[in-house]
């Protein structure tokens, strides 16, 4: 499913293609629903785009690593 999210980081839209269904986003969505319990089979930053439009290369451009 093409998910579309807005960066609070730059304001740009982007998408992602993730392996998550529309019953499985409403439920997300519309329901009480923790984003881990709503989409086990994603990863952290799969996740963290869905709850805030932020991509894995923005948050590492934005929060670095302290050994870089």
């Amino acid at each position: 499913m093409i998910v579309k999210r807005t960066s609070p980081f730059d304001g740009v839209e982007r998408e992602m293609d993730l392996p998550i269904t529309a019953e499985q986003y409403d439920a997300y969505a519309f329901g009480n629903i923790a984003i881990q319990n709503a989409f086990p089979q994603l990863n952290a930053d799969q996740r963290e785009f869905i709850m805030t439009g932020i991509t894995p290369e923005q948050w590492a451009e934005t929060f670095p690593d302290e050994d870089e």
